[in-house]
């Protein structure tokens, strides 16, 4: 297990790197799509959004089988998903879209070569059984800037009646191919271009601070961090300005290159059961939160554990914010929460999330995956502030 109490400075030295089996990132990639598919297989299921036509535009073929992803996926649409991909015998999976369809795609790609329902495989709620069989092959295009899900070995999955999101985790789920092609987030609207980049620097920032923290990932968050401080205002203001996607873009993968290996925190652990009880965007959630988890963790590090490394990297990450060489770690607290307010980030009440939810809401949280990244263990007390302040 990953020990909290590490020394001030002191990284995990024994750690693994895994992401997609080749990347290709520039503007003009996406032209690549149709060909790398031949080169995979016969026959390819195109995973896309709620506009099939821009996905076939990129793939320049109507001939794929379409499967559309109009929502964050759920359990029940992955097994659509299965079954028709193996109706129409495809043997390649293609996803051009946000995390949704990625992760969407990912599943698809992963369980066409296993038998049994999604259930078996999922952890917390699911079963939790091993993948055993190499995925069908997969390509990632992202479409927005935002999860880094085309280099994650995860796919995030709703569960309904449970009222929760989990996922479906596994080395073999990782894209045989990431493209990512920043030209295709040039016409993302201002809300989703705030909300995909602040989940962007959340994963930065989380996978920094988290305990599982390494010099590989540490590298990923030291490029993407000062990328999205730089950027992200930019890239919503001024959408076509293609330099502010590119940042963006880039700063992305290098967020999903992070988490899938150092993992993430509370801004994380409280993504998962919001998500599955109210019709919020992952991003959404994430940016709401972060002001708020941010200032939690550190008055808990700063009461508790003033010798955790966490504390020099908060302030390692008020400088790259910043731009300022004396910046203090509260200043992550400060840059956060003005950002936020200025790209228009709903409180969490907006998605209709009420005081009375919140211990529950909080005890879920407290068992997610994510929070075993974090870099102290919060109270009960502590989770609840985060909630109460980001209604």
């Amino acid at each position: 297990m990953f020990s909290r109490a590490k020394k001030v400075g002191e990284l995990q030295m024994r750690f693994e790197f895994a992401t997609a089996g080749r990347i290709i990132f520039g503007e003009g990639t996406a032209s690549q799509v149709a060909a790398a598919a031949k080169s995979f297989g016969n026959r390819a299921l195109l995973v896309t959004g709620s506009d099939p036509a821009r996905a076939e535009t990129v793939t320049q073929s109507s001939t794929m089988p379409p499967f559309t992803v109009r929502a964050e996926p759920t359990v029940d649409l992955i097994a659509q998903g299965v079954r028709q991909a193996r109706e129409s015998a495809c043997d390649v999976v293609i996803a051009i879209g946000g995390g949704s369809v990625i992760d969407a795609g990912k599943a698809i790609a992963g369980l066409l070569t296993h038998r049994g329902e999604v259930m078996d495989y999922l952890e917390v709620v699911g079963r939790g059984k091993p993948l055993e069989n190499p995925a069908a092959p997969f390509i990632a295009v992202p479409t927005t800037a935002g999860t880094g899900s085309e280099v994650t070995r995860n796919a995030v999955l709703g569960v309904p009646e449970r009222r929760v999101k989990v996922s479906l985790r596994s080395p073999l789920l990782l894209p045989r191919l990431a493209m990512i092609d920043p030209e295709l987030t040039l016409d993302l609207p201002p809300a989703v271009t705030a909300r995909t980049g602040l989940d962007a620097l959340t994963q930065l920032i989380e996978a920094y601070v988290s305990i599982r923290a390494n010099p590989l990932t540490d590298g990923f968050c030291e490029q993407g961090i000062p990328l999205a401080a730089r950027s992200l205002r930019r890239a919503f203001h001024h959408g076509q300005d293609l330099e502010a996607r590119r940042d963006m873009s880039l700063a992305a993968m290098l967020s999903g290159l992070a988490l899938a290996n150092a993992g993430l925190g509370v801004i994380h652990g409280f993504a998962a059961p919001l998500g599955g009880r109210y019709p919020a965007p992952h991003g959404a959630i994430c940016a709401a939160i972060l002001p708020q988890g941010i200032e939690t963790n550190l008055l808990g590090l700063w009461s508790r554990a003033p010798g955790s490394p966490a504390l020099a990297r908060y302030q390692k990450i008020a400088a790259m914010l910043t731009g300022r060489a004396d910046a203090v770690a509260q200043d992550v607290v400060t840059w956060t929460r003005t950002i936020v307010n200025e790209l228009g980030i709903p409180p969490l009440r907006s998605y209709g999330v009420e005081e009375k939810a919140v211990p529950e809401i909080c005890a879920d949280a407290a068992k997610a995956s994510s929070m075993k990244g974090n870099p102290l263990e919060l109270t009960h007390d502590e989770l609840v502030e985060i909630m109460m302040q980001s209604l």
